[in-house]
């Protein structure tokens, strides 16, 4: 693989506020002297069965589904971070908010004996509800659906009572059929490594090459912190689906945005270990070392993390 030659295949998912939007819709890329190839995928699960089958470089991705791709021997490992605290509980407008109850178990016992829909299993919005309706005991059914449009559509035909997914999500949600969220990202997983940067561990190979993709994937993740209009223009724009106020919206919900491997969002991932080996979702507990390579991006963000400041 040539540095200033062969093409990065990266891929990303349809998350409106992953820097992947911002590199696709500017030229900055190409300013780095990078040559990006971009694959969309329906999940993170779908990017670890691509790095399994090296199809790709790079991946936009929770780092639950990294986790069991690596226990699963995927050699791959997260080398920046890029948000956090994107996982949101969503209903139809009946249903009662935490603000309102007061408490996590009081508002799922809403939907006791009824089923939640959630991205593929092993994503880390299945994890979560997974693990919090097993702490809380009660009889509800997780339905799992391979792409989140389709969680949608399970929601506005009444298919599910709730949903466990992206702000994105809770966006559009809230457009089709009145949904809101029941309860917010910080709550039901604080700091939760909603998704970082994840690469074949042979690219490291090239560090220069690696380095110079986080530079622009800092400034990107500062743009949209700094610039959320002109951001959501960019990806607005690119994708001819969703207008500007839908991705200014989604910003909103979790504005935490940064590309650092903080302690926050290390520790967040680490305490996922032990929750994905008791849910069966990984056979051993996994080191810090083996998840993350902090090098690179120690050497690109040198100054505090940006997760807590607002847009």
């Amino acid at each position: 693989m040539a540095a200033n030659t062969t093409p990065l295949t990266i891929g990303h998912l349809s998350t409106v506020y992953h820097t992947s939007f911002i590199l696709m819709g500017t030229d900055w890329p190409d300013k780095a002297g990078i040559h990006a190839d971009w694959k969309l995928f329906a999940s993170g699960p779908d990017i670890v069965k691509a790095f399994a089958n090296k199809e790709i470089d790079i991946g936009y991705i929770g780092l639950p589904p990294a986790i069991i791709g690596i226990d699963r021997g995927v050699p791959i490992i997260c080398v920046a971070g890029g948000h956090v605290e994107g996982t949101v509980l969503i209903a139809r407008k009946e249903y009662r908010t935490l603000d309102e109850l007061g408490d996590i178990k009081a508002v799922l016992a809403q939907f006791e004996g009824n089923v939640i829909g959630s991205p593929p299993r092993g994503s880390i919005h299945d994890v979560i509800i997974n693990d919090v309706l097993e702490k809380a005991g009660l009889n509800i059914k997780v339905k799992n659906f391979a792409w989140t449009d389709f969680v949608l559509e399970a929601l506005v035909d009444g298919e599910i009572s709730a949903a466990v997914g992206t702000p994105s999500l809770a966006v559009a949600s809230a457009r089709a059929c009145g949904a809101k969220i029941i309860v917010p990202p910080s709550k039901l997983w604080q700091n939760n490594p909603s998704y970082g940067i994840v690469i074949r561990k042979e690219l490291m190979r090239y560090p220069d090459m690696i380095s110079g993709f986080l530079e622009i994937h800092e400034k990107a993740s500062n743009f949209i912190r700094t610039r959320p209009a002109d951001a959501a223009g960019i990806v607005s724009k690119l994708t001819g689906i969703v207008d500007e106020d839908f991705v200014l919206d989604a910003y909103r919900v979790s504005p935490k945005y940064c590309a650092a491997l903080s302690s926050g969002f290390v520790g967040s991932t680490m305490a996922f270990v032990p929750v994905l080996h008791r849910l069966k979702y990984i056979s051993w507990s996994l080191s810090e070392d083996k998840i993350f390579e902090r090098r690179f991006i120690d050497e690109v963000h040198k100054e505090p993390p940006h997760y807590d400041i607002s847009l």
